[in-house]
């Protein structure tokens, strides 16, 4: 599976960003897909994460209440839109899989599958 990340770049405080996620070589529908970034000289982060029938979400504090995840199987392809950009949101944003598929999880070593990252950056 070619986990493919798109929508990031330089946006300012306020704004908003869909990042999208593709995959090719499987179909995704059956696994979990999380979103994780990860800010210069910090640890990576989970962001957000939905399972495969999209009934189960999660969101890290940092961005619940701004943020939606949710997935399009027919495009093979996940979502993130955050809102109400921050400067500490910038970061380098990842997609990844997950399976068996029917929880969220924040165990980035739970995940097989990752993208190359989009970079997300909120200027003040």
């Amino acid at each position: 599976v070619h986990l493919v990340e798109s929508g990031g770049g330089l946006v300012q405080a306020g704004g908003s960003l869909r990042l999208s996620c593709t995959a090719s070589g499987r179909t995704l529908s059956s696994y979990a897909m999380g979103w994780f970034r990860q800010a210069p000289g910090k640890e990576r982060e989970y962001v957000s994460g939905v399972n495969w029938r999209g009934d189960r979400t999660y969101y890290a504090d940092s961005v619940r209440g701004r943020s939606t995840i949710s997935r399009e199987h027919v495009k093979n392809t996940v979502y993130l839109q955050i809102n109400s950009l921050k400067p500490e949101d910038t970061a380098v944003y990842y997609c990844a899989a997950r399976f068996p598929g029917n929880s969220v999880s924040s165990n980035m070593a739970e995940y097989t599958y990752w993208g190359q990252g989009t970079q997300v950056t909120v200027s003040s």
